[in-house]
Order: C-alpha cells, then sequence, then structure tokens
C-alpha cells in the first residue's frame, strides 16, 4: 500500500513538472516593467536609451508580444506592453510570469482623472485598484417608479456589500448608476477551498513607500511649459474595459469608489500580481480630466506628455528599488 501511494504521488510530481509553468530558483529576480500601449512604452524606451546604466542586451517575441531584457544599473529586468484594456492586460501579465523569473512589477501610463483637482501631466500612485465596470443590467421595475428587478443572488450579494462597508473603510459604496448595478468578482488563488469576492487589490505596502521616497527624492518634475506637476500617493484607482468620457459617470465613479483616476489595466495586473504572490505598483499620469472637457475629448493632446512625467518618476522608483 505505501508503494502505491509513493508511486501515485510520483506520478503527480512528475504530471505537474511535465504541464506546469516554468518555477524559477534563481536568486536575483527581475523587475519587470511594464505599459499599456505605444506612447507610453516610446516615452520608457527613450528615457532608457539615455542613460549610461540602463542596457537592452535581447528582445524577443513571444505570441505577439515583444519582451525586451536587459539591466538597470546592474539589476536584471524585462520591459514589455500588455496592451490595452482588461483581457490583454491579465494575459500579458500572466505569460511574463509564466515566462520570466518575475517578483516585482513597475507599471507605468496614463490615466484620465477622476478627482478634478488633477491636471494634465500629474501623477498619482493608487494604493488600491477596482474594478467598476463588474456589473449587473437589469430591468425597471414597471410596477414601482425608479426601483429595478435585482435576481435573488444579487440582492444577497448587497446584503453582503454593505455589511462590509461597516468594517471596511476602502470598501466601495455601492449604489446603481440607472440599470447598472456594481458587482464583484470573484478570485481564487493558491491555498484557498473557494473563491471569494475581492472589492479592491491592493499594490504592495514597501513598494508604496519606496514610491514615497521617490518622489522626495527626485528633482521636481514639470510640464514642458514649465509648470511644475502634483504627485499624489495614496487614495484608490479603478479600471474598467471602458474609455471614459462621460461626466455624470465620472461623479458616480468618485462616490462609490472615492476615486483618483480611472484606466483600463490596473486592476487586472493588480490581480494577477495578488494570484502569483508577486510584488507590485502602478504609476498613473493625467491625460485628461474624464469627461470634463467642452467638446471632444483631446486626451491624445497630452497623453505623450503624461508618459513623459510618469517615466521620470518610474526612473526615480527604480532607483529606490535599486538601493535595496
Amino acid at each position: 500500500m505505501l508503494h502505491c501511494l509513493v508511486l501515485f504521488s510520483s506520478q503527480i510530481i512528475a504530471k505537474t513538472q511535465k504541464y506546469g509553468p516554468k518555477e524559477f530558483t534563481v536568486e536575483n529576480k527581475w523587475t519587470a516593467i511594464v505599459a499599456a500601449y505605444e506612447p507610453e512604452i516610446k516615452a520608457i524606451d527613450h528615457a532608457f536609451s539615455k542613460l549610461d546604466d540602463a542596457q537592452i542586451t535581447e528582445t524577443i517575441t513571444i505570441k505577439g508580444v515583444k519582451y525586451q531584457l536587459g539591466t538597470y544599473k546592474g539589476e536584471p529586468i524585462v520591459i514589455f506592453t500588455t496592451g490595452i484594456s482588461v483581457p490583454n492586460a491579465a494575459m500579458t501579465m500572466q505569460m511574463a510570469l509564466d515566462y520570466f523569473p518575475i517578483d516585482r512589477v513597475v507599471m507605468m501610463g496614463i490615466a484620465g482623472a477622476i478627482n478634478p483637482e488633477f491636471q494634465p501631466g500629474d501623477i498619482a500612485i493608487p494604493e488600491r485598484w477596482y474594478f467598476h465596470d463588474e456589473s449587473v443590467y437589469v430591468n425597471p421595475d414597471k410596477k414601482e417608479a425608479g426601483e429595478f428587478i435585482l435576481p435573488d443572488y444579487y440582492e444577497a450579494a448587497l446584503a453582503r456589500y454593505k455589511a462590509r462597508e461597516l468594517k471596511d473603510p476602502h470598501a466601495p459604496k455601492y449604489e446603481n448608476y440607472g440599470f447598472i448595478h456594481p458587482e464583484e468578482m470573484a478570485v481564487v488563488k493558491e491555498g484557498w477551498d473557494t473563491p471569494k469576492q475581492m472589492p479592491y487589490f491592493t499594490a504592495t505596502p514597501e513598494l508604496i513607500e519606496l514610491t514615497k521616497k521617490a518622489v522626495a527624492a527626485v528633482s521636481p518634475i514639470k510640464m514642458p511649459s514649465g509648470h511644475p506637476i502634483q504627485i499624489k500617493v495614496g487614495g484608490n484607482g479603478v479600471t474598467g474595459s471602458v474609455f471614459l468620457d462621460n461626466a455624470d459617470y465620472r461623479q458616480w465613479l468618485q462616490r462609490v469608489y472615492t476615486a483618483q483616476v480611472s484606466e483600463m489595466e490596473s486592476a487586472a495586473v493588480g490581480q494577477v500580481c495578488f494570484i502569483n504572490d508577486v510584488d507590485w505598483v502602478i504609476i498613473r499620469s493625467i491625460s485628461d480630466l474624464a469627461g470634463g472637457q467642452q467638446g471632444k475629448n483631446v486626451e491624445n493632446v497630452f497623453d505623450g506628455i503624461a508618459s513623459g512625467t510618469g517615466t521620470k518618476l518610474m526612473i526615480g522608483l527604480l532607483d529606490q528599488i535599486v538601493n535595496l
């Protein structure tokens, strides 16, 4: 019987080794430097090209994703773009963690401001990231004006959400946006028996503290006009598969999530890092006030400039990481 158990265990291990992703045993694991799309990665590549202590030694493409491998001040790095929106961010982030010995992720990119105190070029480094468009779409109640017909499971979920608000100061204060009723996805990871609903993902506290040190250490970051930018470390960001250009919905996000910024990838990156026990932090530079303009949105005017201001802080954060 013991022989059978040993044989069975060895077969399980063999299958795991055969089918599972690569397990990395290197001591000095890598920092991933991540952006979502072209103007952001261009700003990072441009900054690295001007630094004597930053080198790209190899570029490889896997399943269409380009990975730049190299070092920053002697520490190993990999630079890549996730692609825009939640599915791309989740897919490429998990791919990178499966292919490379990454133990830390620093993402930089642009975002639309939710907090109207932000101006283009300003920088937000939220501590928590929420999915804002995980939702239930329901019919109105024809018998009662202003009410909606909610599924039983969602009414039960709402009761749990309300109970959580009493215990967690960062819990969303859910309210519907017309027929759209916000919901939370269920997440599972190693060591959990069942999936759990999670309202947000929290950036690694150590990296948040290092970001604060970077803010204090870097030279003042300014717009091309010479105007100094504002940098805010802390608070909340929201992610959804939505290009947000509506002022009323922006105000709803501020009420429900106390959000500072909105974009399309960060919560997905945070979730993948959480599941894989990888440290992470995300820097977001402001390209526009979401839906706050008169007429057509002009975020494209500032996306390159905002990517530049964010890259300057990102380099300062890498310096703090190297100092560790």
